[in-house]
């Protein structure tokens, strides 16, 4: 098994990334699906949320309000690491779980917007990081997204700066073009993971 950490500035283009992989044959694992999963109503991440944020951040129907959290969180990075002090072990540990329930020799891609602001790089056997520039992330938010220019720049100054994320990868995809160069870009990637996966399966099976 090839474990892989995938991770991107907000508005990058991590999410077509992902889904490319996938068809590709990789397992995904994707933190932002099992963040939403484990503060689901009734659950016991919930019950944390509103305990440290107060009742206020909850809807009329008892799920999360996730725009009212967002507001309070992306502009006080305290309270943003109250929030992730809460979600991350939750999500760490059912990752773990999907991980194990995966095919010995399939390459997994973790799929992790906060792997460099974490220091989650030594976790994983290969970093893949889908980069653009800040000028492009902006107007895909705005553009796309639906955010205000002020809604997007405070998510994006929430993040780890564009040559942090760089620093730490192993595999760097250049996404500030069209659809279509980047496709080939990723095949790529995925042609060399799979070369890793197989070399890494080798040395296991002559260790055996």
């Amino acid at each position: 098994m090839l474990t892989v950490g995938l991770t991107g500035g907000i508005g990058a283009g991590k999410s077509e990334v992902s889904r490319l992989l996938v068809s590709y044959g990789a397992v995904l694992i994707d933190a932002d699906k099992i963040a939403r999963e484990v503060v689901e109503p009734g659950t016991p991440g919930l019950a944390a949320v509103v305990e440290a944020f107060g009742p206020d951040i909850l809807t009329r129907e008892g799920a999360l309000d996730r725009p009212k959290l967002g507001a309070i969180v992306f502009a006080d990075p305290e309270r943003l690491a109250t929030l992730n002090g809460i979600v991350h072990p939750l999500v760490g540990a059912r990752s773990a779980e999907l991980q194990q329930a995966a095919d010995p020799d399939a390459v997994v891609v973790h799929d992790v917007p906060l792997l460099t602001e974490n220091g989650l790089a030594p976790l994983y056997d290969a970093v893949v990081v889908v980069d653009a520039t800040p000028e492009t992330q902006l107007d895909r938010l705005v553009r796309l997204r639906g955010m205000t220019e002020g809604e997007a720049r405070s998510r994006m100054a929430a993040q780890a700066a564009r040559e942090r994320r760089r620093a730490v990868a192993d595999y760097v995809i250049d996404n500030d073009g069209p659809l279509e160069e980047l496709e080939p870009q990723v095949r790529r990637v995925w042609q060399e993971l799979v070369a890793r996966a197989a070399r890494d399966s080798s040395k296991d099976a002559s260790r055996a």
